[in-house]
């Protein structure tokens, strides 16, 4: 018995038991034939792809060109042919540099710049001064030209001979200490300077308003000098008492600390200020 192409084959005898092997090669030789077809059209479908992708990259390309007039690279201008994208104009600079500001301290260095008042209340205003939690009352003041007047031992002609214009003195006191500072004006800072490296001798201690005669008559008492432009400052500290100082009397080192100190930022404060109005004074 026998069937047509694709039907089923009997063994021999057609006993009508399927010939299981033949049919077996059969359908092997279908499903290769498929798998050839399926692989041979995914080539073709693969092929037809990068034909498109090519196709295209090609048309972009070419709208590239078109896009640019046309022309290919070397025909494009360069960086430097193009426009300015902005047409406002840049900064300019002044090449001039500013005057410095002026330094306080020329201000207090030389009489022609030093124009403020000079005064006692200038430089001890008030009638006590706080430094920190310690209070000093005020007590004498006193201005004079005889600058040799306001002094004890070679201090005097040391002042006269190095051009003394005025002395001004003011006496703080605290607690039984006492001090007088002693202000002695220059026309110029080189002659205040030579006063202090020679100094020799004291300020003179004044007494009065509250404050007793103290640090004469052969007591022993702290003695200081110091500069800052064309003024010397002097200060001498002791008990009121008339009992002689030791350097295990701190309170007496702190009180004449705290005057020096005092009358330093005053001498500064002043050209402070003559610097600030000049800085600020309007230029014709």
């Amino acid at each position: 018995m026998s069937f047509g192409q694709g039907g089923p084959s009997w063994g021999p005898g057609e006993s009508g038991t399927p010939d299981w092997s033949a049919l077996a090669d059969q359908s092997a030789a279908r499903n290769k034939r498929k798998r050839w077809l399926m692989i041979g059209g995914g080539a073709l479908a693969t092929a037809a792809v990068a034909a498109i992708v090519a196709t295209a990259v090609i048309k972009t390309n070419k709208d590239d060109t078109a896009a640019s007039g046309g022309k290919d690279a070397s025909q494009l201008p360069s960086a430097t042919d193009l426009p300015s994208q902005t047409a406002e104009p840049e900064p300019s600079f002044s090449a001039v540099q500013p005057p410095p500001p002026p330094d306080p301290k020329d201000y207090i260095s030389d009489v022609k710049k030093d124009r403020a008042p000079v005064s006692a209340d200038a430089f001890f205003p008030g009638k006590q001064l706080k430094m920190g939690d310690r209070v000093y009352a005020k007590g004498a003041t006193n201005r004079t030209t005889k600058c040799a007047a306001t002094t004890q031992g070679a201090l005097g002609s040391i002042l006269v001979g190095n051009g003394c214009d005025q002395v001004i003195r003011a006496t703080y006191s605290r607690s039984g200490v006492a001090v007088t500072i002693g202000l002695a004006v220059f026309e110029t800072e080189a002659q205040a300077q030579k006063t202090a490296q020679q100094a020799s001798g004291s300020i003179a201690s004044l007494s009065g308003s509250g404050v007793p005669t103290f640090c004469r008559g052969g007591a022993v008492c702290r003695r200081t000098t110091n500069y800052y432009g064309r003024y010397v400052y002097f200060a001498i500290s002791g008990f009121t008492n008339g009992k002689s100082v030791t350097k295990a009397d701190k309170n007496v080192f702190t009180v004449g600390n705290d005057l020096t100190d005092f009358t330093f930022r005053q001498i500064r404060h002043r050209g402070e200020v003559q610097a600030s109005a000049a800085a600020t004074a309007p230029t014709t």
